[in-house]
């Protein structure tokens, strides 16, 4: 399948997502005029680098880029002030002006952590994301979100800083795990479950085979034009936007509660979504089977759908609920679920009934 290329539209700062496996050289133009200084500062994955460090030191070199690698140790681990501290320094070092343009290679952390860097620069310079994770693909790299992790949740410092670029290559996924591959195909299959029910019937349709060739591009490309709409719609989330957390509340306090190095993100947003759309048939919002079949969906391509079955436990309903009280959608200190009426049907609600949550969260804890 030759390339796909995703608009996101906001005005003068509008970009693109390149989207298929050679994206990465296609865009070594791009690259180079978006490097005015003929260099390219990288803050880069050292796991993505042992994999890929040739592929591209080659496309710099072909875009006539001088590399300045600022090599990342990714993980949670790389989304902290400590961490945030260094990269600023380490872009210092170099340097770096305003007019220049931060590169992220690596997964959603590092891009996350990269993003902020960015943002906190000499107070902005440019930003471009090359993804190299799945999740990161189809999810982060998309619409300006960046931030870390602090001692009382993820990302609850941050900023919105839109890239100039993505590159979404799927040659890169090639060195990852499958269970990092089906951890980021939950977002794609969230995006159908929040507002687009012809793309969600077709990955249930396809199960696994979603996850190859063609079929995986089309499908990182459909959940890219589908985030592109909403944060063209409300960038800084103060409305719409909070939809694309479909899930994460659940799963954010699933991953503050797991033991360390046990959960993978999508993995948490899976059974996140699972729990919310099942919350939503307890409030007669929506049929049961609509839980069902998102259950489904994600164990045909080896992800968990039930607490039972996800690592890092076990998790305590009282500490879940407590951590999902941090969640930064929330308002009035009343906890904000995404919540839905059918397959497509998404909606924002407002004050949830904690006591009510907590008894439903122990019975799926137990």
């Amino acid at each position: 399948m030759s390339l796909q290329t995703v608009r996101v539209d906001l005005g003068a700062r509008s970009y693109d997502v390149v989207i298929g496996d050679g994206s990465l050289e296609a865009s070594a133009e791009a690259l180079k005029a978006l490097c005015p200084r003929g260099r390219a500062i990288v803050a880069a994955d050292a796991a993505a680098l042992g994999h890929h460090r040739e592929r591209l030191l080659a496309v710099l070199d072909a875009a006539g880029l001088e590399p300045v690698l600022i090599e990342i140790e990714g993980g949670e681990g790389a989304k902290s002030w400590a961490r945030l501290e260094a990269l600023v320094e380490a872009m210092l070092d170099a340097n770096m002006e305003r007019g220049e343009a931060l590169i992220a290679f690596g997964g959603g952390t590092v891009g996350d952590l990269a993003g902020f860097a960015a943002a906190v620069m000499k107070r902005g310079c440019g930003f471009i994301q090359i993804p190299t994770t799945l999740l990161a693909q189809v999810d982060s790299s998309v619409g300006g979100k960046t931030g870390i992790n602090t001692r009382r949740g993820k990302n609850l410092a941050g900023a919105f800083h839109q890239p100039a670029l993505v590159i979404a290559d799927t040659g890169l996924l090639a060195s990852l795990p499958r269970r990092e591959v089906a951890a980021g195909f939950a977002e794609v299959v969230k995006a159908g479950l929040i507002a687009d029910r012809a793309l969600f019937e077709r990955l249930e349709a396809q199960g696994a085979d979603a996850l190859e060739g063609g079929a995986l591009v089309r499908a990182i490309a459909d959940a890219v034009a589908f985030k592109a709409r909403i944060v063209a719609e409300d960038e800084f989330e103060s409305g719409r936007r909070a939809l694309l957390n479909l899930g994460h509340t659940f799963a954010h306090a699933f991953e503050a509660e797991a033991r360390k190095g046990t959960l993978i993100h999508g993995e948490a947003v899976a059974c996140g979504i699972v729990l919310a759309l099942k919350y939503s048939a307890r409030l007669g919002h929506c049929a049961a089977d609509v839980a069902d079949r998102a259950a489904a969906a994600f164990r045909a391509i080896g992800l968990p759908a039930a607490v039972s079955d996800l690592p890092g436990g076990p998790y305590d309903a009282e500490a879940l609920a407590s951590r999902m009280g941090d969640d930064k959608k929330n308002e009035g200190g009343a906890i904000t679920l995404i919540l839905a009426r059918g397959v497509g049907e998404a909606f924002i609600a407002r004050g949830a009934d904690r006591a009510d949550l907590i008894e439903f969260l122990k019975g799926e804890t137990r």
